[in-house]
């Protein structure tokens, strides 16, 4: 994940009591979260792989499963030990670390497995989010699942929801597509493949190539909008919103700081006659397959302009297909 812990925030245990304290909303929060600990220690942790969430910058989002999940797992292995010791410690969670990273992933998925092989629950976090998110924690989850174990999410923050709920941009379907290339051609190659997805676009960037990304975005996918977001949850958590040739001129004129996550509008969908079918076979394709076909029909021809008899007539043929198919 790209996102470096800090704690910026007030720190556990050092909360900004004010004359608010004598409502007691302190002492009422405290208990409550004692008490979810508690009932939450009092379960047994099943044997697999948990994979947990931990801050991407805020340690106040650490969440009481995920502490008890750190503290009773048999073994638990992290990115950086130099950075999740510390994180623990705060919480008084003092463990053994192990590491799972880019560079020992191979060998360490097979010490992993043969722990889980022995029945031991093992734990997962990454440098900060959600393990498997731009970190080769997926190809963990594959192999243990692959090899018949269970594995459990222990969800929390994440930089990519963050930034896309703070983005100000459409959120009903996004497309996250991690990191950009470093090299020039490559990063213009990827963006040109990006370039007709209709949905919402998520990508990490490093602050300083952040300009060159924003001036290739400009270049290829035009004067969308979009938005710049940094040190999301930290001390200097920054949302800048605009269109792309905006915030190019800003990134080259004040270079930012930080871990950033750029957030960008989808294309413009085509619409009326100069939409085919194929375009609205896609768009259907986009739509939960429990819609009923009227209802999805009204869906795509709102979203399309076009008739919404034009879209029934093509669900009901591919319907057709599709059980002419299925006959011996």
């Amino acid at each position: 994940m790209p996102a470096a812990r800090e704690d910026s925030q007030t720190p556990p245990g050092q909360p900004p009591y004010g004359d608010d304290c004598a409502d007691g909303w302190v002492a009422r929060i405290s208990a409550a979260l004692t008490s979810s600990v508690r009932d939450l220690s009092s379960r047994p942790l099943p044997a697999g792989l948990h994979l947990v969430a931990t801050p991407i910058g805020n340690l106040g989002d650490i969440t009481p499963r995920a502490l008890v999940t750190l503290a009773k797992a048999d073994e638990v292995y992290c990115e950086d030990t130099r950075l999740s010791r510390p994180m623990l410690a705060r919480f008084g969670v003092e463990r053994r670390l192990k590491v799972y990273h880019e560079h020992n992933a191979a060998q360490a998925r097979e010490a992993i497995v043969g722990a889980l092989e022995e029945g031991r629950t093992v734990a997962l976090i990454s440098d900060a989010g959600m393990p498997g998110i731009s970190d080769p924690g997926y190809k963990l989850t594959r192999a243990a699942q692959d090899a018949g174990y269970c594995v459990y999410t222990v969800p929390g923050a994440s930089a990519v929801t963050a930034a896309i709920t703070v983005s100000g941009l459409a959120s009903d379907r996004f497309l996250f597509a991690g990191f950009l290339p470093h090299k020039a051609a490559a990063r213009r190659n990827r963006i040109n493949e990006l370039s007709s997805t209709t949905a919402t676009l998520v990508v990490y960037e490093s602050p300083h190539r952040l300009a060159s990304a924003l001036k290739d975005l400009h270049e290829i996918l035009g004067d969308r909008e979009a938005a710049v977001t940094r040190e999301l949850t930290k001390k200097f958590e920054e949302v800048r919103r605009g269109p792309l040739g905006d915030l190019c001129e800003w990134a080259r004129t004040n270079p930012p700081r930080g871990e950033i996550v750029i957030v960008v509008d989808g294309a413009a969908l085509p619409r009326g006659d100069d939409v085919d079918d194929a375009a609205i076979m896609r768009e259907l394709d986009s739509l939960e397959e429990s819609l009923k076909p009227g209802a999805a029909a009204k869906a795509v021809a709102s979203a399309l302009g076009v008739p919404r008899g034009r879209v029934y007539d093509l669900i009901q043929a591919r319907k057709e297909r599709t059980a002419s198919r299925a006959k011996p």
